[in-house]
């Protein structure tokens, strides 16, 4: 069995772990880099996740009178296309750096710091001074009668189901679901979303819940609330989702249902790396986990599920492999997230009813995006559903928190995010000269709602 020697093991290409492996990498420090799957090679995000399923979502936008099938057969050729050329882009960017070497393989620990890579009857055993572990999230399947059919995805498998389902049951109303259903219907596909909730968003404001709602509907998408589903059942030619209180027929089931860190196989106990009651790795705020010099990154830690929070954290264990030591997941200040439903749903901060919760006196300004005068954008686009709102402290004018419910909100809240961290007032934003046709321009008329 052949045996080498590392500076750096990252486990798994996602976004922290490749980062890191071309910083140190480039810096001259030995990495290796294990991967499982030649089709992982840039990690989830490019090839799985938020640019495949963006992709689509785009595509989906854009279908007018053509043929569902056709259309759809040809959007996921092109995000074929694009995934394939952001693999190849990532593979290339770390197999020029000379002091990283890739290997292809399943990652087992064998001890601290020690694993051993398989690949067919091929075995490879690697040691590190330190070991990054960056598997990931996968779907979680639940615990469901058929949940294993043939007619039943995941959010992975959908996007090459064949064909286009000419009915869709979507099981799951949370963010992903949503996506998934807003996305089918566009292509022409019959949605219903059987949501175990009583309303969509439960954490959210009520009136942002109701416009969501409304902007689902209005694509096609039928939402039946309090609906568990109990069991799936293949009827050969078609498929059908039993709930408590009655059934929907379908010709593909999409679960919905949440995901669940990808350790299986890592034996993650021989390093003595500790896990939570759901399986994710357990860390502290510098990313440590329970053993000496093995950190976790991106999904698998358990932190929230985002490429640019997995970006953060390549940061973090930067800096202590080649820094001051200092950063910390503490050090994060608004956050923002965005569900690409259609148009995109962005957050950051406080809700209202988070805000009023806490008890603090807030000015709470909110508009619907097509009474929004100043703000044409939405309407040249032909995208006029959702609502701005934004939560400002009543003493210090500064924002506590929004809620971009609209073209382009995944560009806003990042604005809003900044000047959230930077501490610029509401009134700043509000009379601040911003480019038109613009969907930043709304701020303008929006925060004019404010208490002089």
């Amino acid at each position: 069995m052949e045996h080498i020697e590392t500076d750096l093991l990252v486990i798994g290409w996602g976004k922290a772990g490749k980062s890191l492996a071309k910083a140190l990498g480039s810096a001259g420090r030995d990495v290796v880099l294990v991967e499982q799957s030649d089709q992982m090679y840039g990690g989830g995000c490019i090839n799985i996740a938020c640019v495949p399923t963006k992709a689509l979502v785009h595509q989906a936008e854009l279908r007018r009178g053509e043929s569902p099938a056709e259309w759809f057969a040809s959007a996921v050729g092109k995000r074929d296309a694009l995934t394939d050329k952001l693999r190849a882009a990532n593979h290339a960017m770390l197999e020029n750096v000379d002091a990283v070497t890739l290997v292809d393989g399943r990652a087992r620990f064998v001890g601290a710091r020690e694993v051993e890579v398989s690949a067919g009857s091929d075995v490879l055993r690697i040691s590190a001074s330190t070991v990054v572990i960056n598997t990931g999230t996968v779907p979680a399947r639940p615990d469901l009668p058929g949940a294993d059919g043939a007619r039943v995805h995941d959010s992975r498998t959908i996007q090459h189901v064949d064909p286009l389902p000419q009915r869709l049951a979507v099981v799951g109303g949370g963010f992903i679901g949503m996506e998934f259903a807003g996305m089918f219907a566009r292509f022409g596909s019959e949605v219903t979303l059987l949501d175990g909730a009583d309303r969509l968003l439960p954490g959210e404001d009520t009136d942002v819940a109701e416009a969501v709602a409304a902007a689902l509907a209005d694509a096609g998408v039928e939402v039946i609330h309090g609906a568990r589903a109990q069991e799936i059942v293949d009827h050969g030619d078609s498929v059908s989702v039993a709930y408590a209180s009655g059934s929907v027929d379908a010709d593909a089931v999409l679960l919905a249902t949440g995901r669940r860190p990808a350790t299986d196989g890592l034996d993650l106990a021989a390093a003595g790396v500790d896990v939570d009651e759901r399986g994710y790795v357990v860390v502290d705020d510098q990313l440590r986990t329970s053993a000496d010099g093995v950190f976790a990154v991106g999904d698998v830690n358990g932190g929230p599920q985002f490429t640019y929070i997995s970006f953060d954290d390549h940061r973090i264990v930067l800096d202590q492999l080649a820094g001051t030591g200092t950063r910390r997941t503490t050090d994060r200040v608004a956050v923002p997230t965005t569900t690409f439903i259609t148009p995109p749903l962005s957050r950051v901060g406080l809700s209202e009813t988070e805000a009023r919760a806490q008890g603090l006196d807030v000015h709470v300004v909110v508009k619907p995006v097509a009474e929004i005068a100043a703000m044409p954008r939405p309407k040249i686009l032909g995208e006029t559903h959702g609502l701005i709102k934004l939560v400002v402290d009543a003493d210090t004018g500064l924002l506590l928190g929004a809620t971009l419910f609209c073209v382009d909100s995944q560009e806003l809240v990042n604005l809003v995010a900044l000047a959230m961290r930077a501490g610029v007032r509401a009134s700043d934003l509000r009379d601040s000269i911003w480019t038109h046709p613009s969907s930043t321009e709304a701020l303008n008329e929006v925060l004019a709602g404010l208490p002089r």
